[in-house]
């Protein structure tokens, strides 16, 4: 029996997942928009739910992996949201390996999610969709994530530095420090310049007691030009020396 059940596994997981056909792209896309507009409205369980017909819709959709993952962030269900990053993350690997595979095919997938992200931003900016300045500004370095990606294709896998970091909180709301550290430093390891990573860190460090570490952290999230709250700081001053 345990043949059969680890077949089933890994049947199930996102690196053989194929690719969606036209239609079913079309309409993962629709219900990914969907959730969209009810984040905007926070109607978080609405979200989650159009987000998962469209993950039903196209497994290897990674906007609305990361979706799932936000909602389920807002509905404080931080046990799933780590499924839906962790689930994103994936997605990413099996794109990577289908890359070799068929190039046109997966620079087509990411051409169209990074199409619908600048869309949301110029919704965002507009007002069209009512989310704050800042997620634009979240949706912008996604769009980064995707563009890095594009030109790592031929390399080792690097998993997308913001879904390191949306991963890293989820853990780090759901208690578990030393998941939460691993995944921060994955993502400033892919992109130093990811400054809610460098002050997550700082933060993690000041409640673990280690101050060196603090400190440095706030001077990469500062260089990277992340505003650090003066509490923190005054927080990490005042800490023994380790």
């Amino acid at each position: 029996m345990k043949p059969l059940v680890l077949a089933l596994v890994l049947i199930a997981s996102p690196a053989f997942a194929q690719f969606a056909s036209e239609q079913d792209r079309r309409e993962a896309l629709q219900h990914y928009r969907n959730g969209q507009e009810f984040m905007s409205a926070e109607q978080f369980e609405k979200a989650a739910e159009e987000y998962q017909l469209a993950i039903d819709k196209d497994k290897l959709l990674t906007l609305a992996h990361y979706g799932l993952g936000q909602a389920n962030m807002s509905m404080k269900r931080y046990a799933s949201a780590i499924q839906a990053f962790t689930n994103c993350r994936e997605t990413f690997r099996a794109l990577h390996s289908l890359n070799e595979r068929d190039r046109v095919s997966v620079e087509r997938q990411r051409d169209d999610e990074i199409r619908e992200l600048r869309d949301s931003v110029r919704r965002i900016r507009s007002g069209q969709i009512k989310l704050s300045q800042s997620v634009g500004d979240q949706i912008e370095k996604r769009i980064q994530d995707l563009e890095r990606q594009r030109t790592s294709m031929g390399g080792l896998f690097q998993p997308p530095a913001e879904v390191s970091l949306a991963l890293g909180s989820a853990y780090f709301r759901n208690g578990s420090m030393a998941d939460a550290e691993r995944e921060w430093k994955a993502a400033v390891a892919v992109n130093s310049k990811l400054g809610e990573a460098h002050n997550n860190l700082a933060a993690l460090y000041a409640m673990t007691g280690r101050k060196a570490e603090a400190e440095a952290a706030v001077k990469a999230a500062e260089k990277a030009g992340y505003k650090v709250h003066p509490k923190l700081k005054e927080d990490i001053k005042r800490m023994a020396t380790t």
